[in-house]
């Protein structure tokens, strides 16, 4: 089943009881607003499915895992509701990650930038390869991680969090972040990357999902306030988002990747 959306698309299939989500969009699997609304709605259909065991969250193609952020639509939002509204799609999508009761393996092929590393950060169990560098890109243009902020820091700690917010102009490799603890494993080809996850998901879906539900519950455990602190975070991108800093820096991005 393909829902085609704002350019992109997402997909879900269901194999033995594996549930398989797939985003893709060709700027780099960035995420314009109504994709990601639609991918928060296939992550919780999927989560109720009673024949989904356990969910592989991917996104298409061979280069980029995620972009995060489109920058066609910041540069379009025109005020604080329109801001508030496009960082909200990135909440629900962290939220319903956060909610679904069964297990999210994350399949991490390439690149994660900005919103793409809070995708990363609320997957259960992420296999990447050594092509998945990291980088919380989002004080280069005048805003910063404030929704995807909570789930990369409750992953990887609020010093290497840190790290990737200041020194925003930077990827970290791979390896660096699974030391942090952002992947579970890093494999050296995107072949043993998939047969690892083909393995991990094979076990789980005939694993007790009353038992992994109630394990994931004490994972998430503490984050049962994000629906209003995502929201929170939201409105202030969605305002920072209207700055002139903001405004020019996304259109030098955009020149330069011409």
């Amino acid at each position: 089943m393909i829902h085609e959306v704002a350019g992109g698309s997402v997909k879900f299939e269901l194999h033995n009881h594996i549930g398989i989500i797939e985003f893709a969009h060709p700027q780099s699997n960035s995420l314009p607003g109504k994709l990601l609304e639609e991918l928060a709605q296939v992550i919780h259909g999927a989560g109720n499915d009673e024949r989904v065991k356990v969910i592989i969250l991917r996104s298409a193609g061979e280069k980029a895992f995620c972009a995060g952020a489109s920058f066609d639509e910041l540069v379009a939002i025109k005020n604080e509701a329109e801001g508030l509204q496009f960082f909200s799609g990135f909440a629900k999508v962290i939220n319903a990650m956060r909610k679904c009761p069964k297990f999210i393996i994350g399949r991490i092929h390439g690149k994660c930038v900005g919103g793409g590393v809070g995708v990363a950060a609320s997957v259960d169990y992420a296999i990447a390869t050594d092509k998945a560098d990291v980088k919380l890109s989002e004080l280069a243009v005048g805003i910063g991680p404030f929704v995807v902020g909570p789930a990369v820091e409750r992953k990887i700690g609020t010093s290497a969090f840190s790290t990737l917010s200041i020194d925003a102009a930077s990827f970290r490799n791979a390896e660096w972040a699974r030391r942090k603890g952002l992947f579970a494993e890093v494999h050296d080809s995107t072949e043993n990357m998939d047969e690892a996850i083909s393995k991990l998901a094979e076990t789980l879906a005939h694993a007790s999902p009353e038992a992994m539900a109630e394990i994931k519950t004490i994972f998430w455990k503490g984050t049962e306030h994000w629906d209003e602190l995502l929201q929170q975070r939201a409105a202030i991108s969605g305002r920072l988002v209207l700055s002139e800093f903001t405004k020019n820096a996304i259109a030098r991005f955009k020149s330069k990747s011409k």
